[in-house]
């Protein structure tokens, strides 16, 4: 009987609060074929690991470390953002992969990351093909921007949109309770470069006529300054304060981003340099109301105590399920999260092909914004409901979230070089 193949794990791009929940049913769920499935190697840092042979043994974790992925945050193993050019403008680069994966028997490839990860495990798929070294290539869905096509939602989403939709509700009874003397406006700004569902979540937090947000900002509108400071203004007037809830890829009337800083970040999109204070100051220098902003950043997406169920046993079971379709000969494929119902929310699993998911970015719906731009609508309600359901805290100890550090035993080098990347 031949000797089963090792399998590749690595996490790519901004970390999630539930991405290590993947790799909890990626790897929990290759512990269980020993038979057809030998060591599972993860990358240090991602993809970087793979180029430059810098492997972790998950073997030598504990079955209990493993399994404490499931409730901690960030990327257990480092991630990066490293996006590898085309095989005909790098050809080099797979090709060092390939080296790489038949030095340490490597013949299942999981890739736990958004549009350019899946874009990259579809290109090694078939380079090894071409270089006579078949890997079994299957990407593991993640983004918290939501924007994945052929998935009803992304894993690390629901989480970051329970956090957005609460952050936005508590701040705005704070603002509320001073706004006769104090504050009237609140600027919240949250990721979202292209695609506004973070901001959407947000909304989640308005029931009713009223409540907060008042006003979200999204990237699929253009900013209208002058209709956008009327509705400010007009909602101090109406409930004494006023909550916004921005994308952080709001553009403006000339196709800029209103935050934009110039620099370029390692994927080539433009680095925003922060929209919110941008929006308070346009309201102060108009109105004349005294403001307050804050950053959701990194906050948002470490939140792993305030995480979504929903989002914690769709992150472990897409993990699980790329594993079992590797398993079945499936080859440059993404397991999916399919809708089957909304009230009660019914989901299940089912399969992309890389080469259509690869690059290709999912925006909020024409149907999913207010007419005026401003909200969302009952239809975006229903889709969003769902995927911030139920809690799933993790183990606290000292009054703190206790979370796991693993070993991250180095596989030893088998090449004896040393790459750059």
């Amino acid at each position: 009987m031949a000797k089963p193949k090792n399998a590749f794990y690595a996490q790519s791009g901004g970390v999630t609060a539930v991405i290590n929940a993947s790799a909890c049913g990626v790897i929990e769920t290759a512990r269980k074929h020993k038979a057809k499935i030998g060591k599972v190697y993860a990358g240090r840092n991602g993809i970087i690991g793979a180029l430059t042979e810098d492997l972790i043994d998950t073997s030598k974790e504990s079955v209990e470390a493993i399994r404490a992925l499931r409730h901690t945050p960030a990327g257990a193993f480092g991630s990066c953002r490293y996006k590898l050019k085309g095989l005909q403008e790098n050809k080099a680069q797979y090709e060092r992969l390939i080296k790489v994966f038949k030095a340490h028997d490597i013949g299942y490839f999981f890739y736990n990351g958004g549009g350019d990860s899946q874009d990259t495990a579809y290109k090694v798929s078939q380079i090894g093909d071409q270089l006579g070294y078949p890997v079994v290539c299957v990407g593991v869905p993640k983004t918290v921007d939501n924007d994945l096509p052929f998935t009803d939602c992304s894993p690390g989403f629901g989480s970051v949109a329970k956090y957005v939709a609460v952050s936005i509700r508590e701040a705005a009874f704070d603002v509320a309770s001073m706004a006769k003397t104090s504050t009237k406006i609140f600027v919240m700004e949250v990721m979202g470069r292209h695609a506004g569902w973070i901001a959407a979540a947000g909304g989640l937090a308005a029931e009713k006529a009223g409540d907060a947000p008042h006003i979200i900002l999204f990237p699929e509108r253009v900013f209208d300054e002058e209709a956008f400071l009327a509705r400010v203004d007009q909602s101090v007037k109406a409930y004494g304060y006023c909550a916004i809830v921005v994308s952080e890829g709001v553009k403006g009337k000339d196709g800029k981003f209103l935050a934009e800083s110039g620099l370029k970040d390692a994927f080539g999109h433009a680095q925003l340099g922060g929209v919110a204070p941008v929006i308070a100051q346009r309201i102060k220098d108009k109105l004349g109301y005294k403001y307050h902003w804050a950053v959701a950043d990194y906050l948002q997406r470490a939140a792993r105590h305030i995480a979504s169920k929903t989002d914690v046993e769709q992150a472990y079971a897409l993990g699980k399920r790329a594993v079992e379709l590797a398993l079945k000969g499936h080859n440059a494929v993404m397991p999916t999260i399919v809708r089957k119902a909304n009230r009660p929310y019914k989901w299940d699993l089912g399969v992309a092909n890389l080469a259509d998911v690869a690059n290709v970015e999912k925006k909020m719906p024409e149907d999913y914004i207010t007419e005026d731009g401003f909200g969302i609508t009952k239809k975006c309600r229903t889709y969003l409901e769902p995927l911030i359901q139920g809690e799933d805290y993790p183990p606290y100890k000292n009054g703190l979230p206790s979370y796991v550090k693993l070993k991250n035993v180095a596989v030893k080098k088998k090449l004896g070089d040393d790459f750059k990347v």
